[in-house]
């Protein structure tokens, strides 16, 4: 052990520091509250947004009305990498809170916005508060709980940012099916900034000593992932030098690539086959629930039966489902559909993370996150501007059915790339 683990180990002990789901716990929950209200936040628009587009702006074309998502995909892609940068330097909790705060004028916007362009602006501010807030809260519970019970952790993370999605999206239908499109809507999305930024700033607690911890006694899982990489080292090793990293980022890409197609095609979809503004919440409340409440089963089942099949598994689920709503006609078709996208999605989602996790070392871990995430959420950019085009182009059901192969090509990927069942140690 090196001088530099032995203090880290020493200062660990006198700041009466330890790692683990249970010694963490009212910590940890808090954390678990806080995404919630991040997912929330973002839950605000799936509902409302793609039928402002139309009904408000009077946007035609899916390209045009796909904007604000292609502008909150590069937004919070791109800010997830420097949040892993960001919180190495300074620390996890000033991260999350410059997040909360930035959101603050979104609700504002998407109320009082004249023009489309406020629209996609308020989206911009959105994603860069999102990658803030949202890659600092899984990196924080990473730091917490350590690496035993690291796909439960995801799981608990992920499930409460999903159902927060699903459960504003629900609430936001219904708003808006009742008092309009705007401003009832939005105005729960501030009512979850304000509570966001509160518990933020006065509750949460610094995590960055619980990773310096680990690293002490940390085991690199191959000689490549040792804890002095530089930031070029880290970034090329996490998307393309090693073979389970590299899976992973690009399987999360191809992942919300079709969250984004889902989020701006699927409410024009179902409008445009006759449904109600209440069964389309639904739908769009559906697919996040059953991937929010998944996630507590299969981040755990991750952590217990590996990484590799549970991916590959998710990624061709998702597949067949986006089959299904592109040959479908009806409600009830699409609401399977729907909850079996959702199942899909919580199949990949936390085991994606915990297996960066697996590999990145403890010193450079919240870097490797955002690194992931910069792929992961630039998904939502592609998906944006790739369905958009062939929407335009062929219609929706094409644009999904493309979709649907993609993501299946993406698992196959995986099953052929990535590192076997050895989980924590995947390289």
């Amino acid at each position: 052990m090196t001088s530099g683990n032995t203090n880290s180990l020493q200062q660990g002990r006198r700041a009466g520091i330890t790692l683990g789901l249970r010694q963490n716990l009212a910590q940890f929950m808090l954390l678990v509250a806080v995404n919630a209200l991040v997912g929330g936040t973002l839950g605000q628009e799936r509902t409302v947004l793609p039928l402002l587009a139309g009904q408000v702006f009077h946007l035609d074309l899916y390209t045009s009305a796909l904007t604000y998502i292609l502008a909150f995909g590069l937004a919070k892609a791109a800010t997830n990498y420097f949040a892993g940068t960001l919180s190495d330097r300074f620390g996890r909790k000033p991260v999350l809170i410059a997040g909360w705060l930035i959101a603050l004028p979104v609700p504002v916007m998407l109320i009082f916005g004249p023009s489309w362009s406020w629209i996609v602006a308020a989206n911009v501010i959105l994603g860069i508060s999102q990658g803030l807030t949202w890659s600092t809260t899984v990196v924080m519970k990473m730091d917490l709980v350590g690496p035993s019970r690291r796909g439960l952790a995801m799981g608990l993370n992920e499930a409460a940012g999903y159902l927060g999605v699903a459960g504003t999206a629900l609430a936001t239908g219904y708003i808006a099916a009742n008092y309009g499109l705007r401003p009832g809507p939005f105005l729960l999305g501030a009512a979850y900034i304000a509570l966001g930024l509160g518990l933020s700033v006065f509750a949460v607690k610094e995590t960055q000593g619980h990773a310096r911890l680990e690293a002490a006694n940390h085991t690199n899982a191959h000689a490549d992932a040792h804890g002095h990489l530089s930031n070029r080292e880290i970034f090329t090793l996490t998307s393309f030098r090693d073979k389970s990293l590299s899976s992973v980022s690009q399987a999360g890409m191809v992942n919300n690539l079709n969250d984004g197609l889902a989020w701006g095609l699927f409410p024009v979809l179902f409008a445009a086959a006759g449904l109600t503004i209440e069964k389309i919440g639904i739908l769009a409340a559906v697919y996040p629930a059953v991937w929010g409440a998944a996630q507590l089963v299969t981040g755990a089942l991750s952590d217990r039966y590996g990484r590799k099949w549970l991916i590959v598994g998710g990624m061709l689920v998702q597949a067949a489902a986006l089959a299904m709503i592109a040959v479908g006609e009806d409600f009830g078709i699409w609401l399977t559909a729907a909850a079996l996208l959702g199942l899909g999605t919580a199949m990949v989602y936390p085991t994606l993370l915990a297996a960066i996790g697996d590999v990145a070392h403890p010193e450079w871990r919240a870097r490797s996150v955002g690194i992931y995430r910069l792929w992961r959420d630039g998904g939502f950019a592609v998906g944006a501007l790739l369905s958009g085009i062939v929407a335009d182009a062929y219609g929706i059901p094409a644009a999904v059915g493309v979709v649907a192969g993609l993501t299946a090509l993406s698992g196959l990927l995986v099953a052929v790339r990535m590192r076997g069942k050895d989980h924590h140690r995947l390289a």
